[in-house]
């Protein structure tokens, strides 16, 4: 984890550590060592409970299609997804996510039972992904890119989960050549939609709670084996109210769809311009991996928000003619460091805004914040401060708080942490 004491603002106290160190052992001899603080009590107050005051009355009790139902009856003939030559308006995509709901349902599926989704970048993707939530499911994202390794590991893994019936898997033809074997209950999205269509088209009764599960992302298995982390409605409405709050999408806006859905950044992309009245614009397969594409589809499609890792808006500020792209008001970076370099580069590129987030995939998305700034004489760019109804600590070995400036791990609490890993309960 980053360490962000020293990218906040400093304390004004001037204090020596040690000397209190010896001050605090004094004044408590029989203490326990790892149980002493090393912190002041106006130290404590700033850094446990002023740096952390991040509550916001947001309506977490709401499911996420739930914040997508509304649009819809706010603006149901407006268009909601685009893909290539294909669109959908907000009624059209809730009424046929609707439909694959109430199918998903008579196979069994509810609160807390997982769905794999193996499919490539479609409309049909997004009347998956949203109808599993509006079934009572959550949905487990399979990458057809991924090693067939990987994908029977989490296949198996999925299916010996304790809720889950027989898995239940949504596909596309095309891909069903290269699946894995598996025990799952199979349904292509495009050569089955028939069965589908008989299906009623209006709302199914919500059976969910915000703590039921929305999504189980796998993360990337670099110290291990890979793990499914279990993200509820609760955690993920607060992280999507809490960045339309701070980025405030409107119809006008139009948002790229780019990241793989094995990413949890593909999560916001998917959902937040469905929940604020925007369009979605979905990205050709593998269109992620070509900075000339994504320059033409910002162009033409007047994208005004989308989101980079730094290595690729390394790449993609190659690119001639980017200064063209007059839409586009704010892009959004994590999952790598921000180099202070690649910043400035931005800003020398384009006018507009530059946002850094940071989040593991244990969280709902993303946990801090930070705008980055033109003119700024800091020579690193933060990861900032913790974001709505979200605590972040920087604690020792020993689960104590260190002084700023010192280097400890970074802990995160609040509404938006993972329930836990799917099968791993330890």
């Amino acid at each position: 984890m980053q360490n962000i004491n020293n990218q906040t603002a400093t304390l004004p106290i001037d204090r020596n550590t040690e000397s209190y160190a010896e001050e605090a052992m004094l004044s408590a001899p029989m203490q326990h060592l790892p149980d002493m603080s090393l912190l002041t009590e106006e130290e404590r107050q700033q850094i446990l409970v002023d740096w952390n005051a991040t509550t916001r009355a947001y309506p977490l009790e709401g499911r996420l299609h739930q914040l997508i139902e509304a649009q819809v009856e706010y603006t149901p003939d407006s268009l909601a997804v685009l893909f290539e030559d294909m669109s959908l308006t907000y009624q059209e995509l809730n009424r046929r996510a609707n439909q694959l709901a109430c199918y998903l349902q008579g196979l069994g599926v509810g609160p807390d039972v997982l769905v794999g989704v193996y499919m490539e970048r479609s409309l049909e993707m997004v009347i998956g992904l949203l109808g599993i939530l509006k079934a009572g499911g959550a949905y487990v994202p399979l990458d057809p890119t991924y090693p067939s390794e990987r994908l029977a590991f989490m296949l198996e893994d999925l299916a010996s989960d304790a809720t889950t019936r027989q898995l239940v898997l949504l596909t596309q033809s095309h891909l069903l050549a290269r699946l894995p074997a598996n025990s799952a209950s199979v349904l292509c999205l495009d050569a089955d939609w028939g069965r589908l269509a008989q299906e009623e088209t209006a709302n199914p009764a919500c059976v969910t709670t915000a703590a039921h599960l929305a999504y189980v992302i796998y993360t990337s298995g670099s110290t291990g084996k890979p793990k499914g982390a279990m993200n509820t409605h609760r955690g993920i409405c607060n992280r999507l109210l809490w960045m339309q709050e701070a980025y405030q999408l409107t119809e006008t806006d139009a948002v790229l769809q780019k990241t793989p859905f094995s990413f949890d950044v593909s999560v916001w992309e998917f959902f937040w311009p469905l929940l604020a009245g925007a369009r979605l614009v979905i990205a050709r397969p593998e269109g992620h991996k070509d900075s000339a594409y994504l320059l033409a589809t910002i162009w033409q499609q007047q994208i005004t928000t989308l989101h980079f890792v730094p290595s690729m808006l390394q790449v993609f500020l190659e690119e001639p003619g980017l200064e063209e792209c007059s839409s586009l008001r704010q892009v959004m970076c994590s999952g790598e460091s921000l180099s202070y370099e690649l910043q400035q580069r931005f800003f020398a590129r384009h006018p507009a805004a530059l946002h850094n987030l940071y989040g593991p995939t244990e969280a709902a998305i993303d946990v801090t914040f930070w705008a980055c700034q033109r003119n700024s004489e800091r020579h690193i760019v933060p990861i900032g401060r913790p974001i709505a109804n979200t605590q972040l600590y920087i604690l020792n070995s020993d689960g104590q708080p260190v002084p700023v400036g010192e280097r400890g791990e970074l802990y995160i609490g609040g509404v938006g942490v993972a329930r836990g890993y799917l099968n791993r309960p330890e």
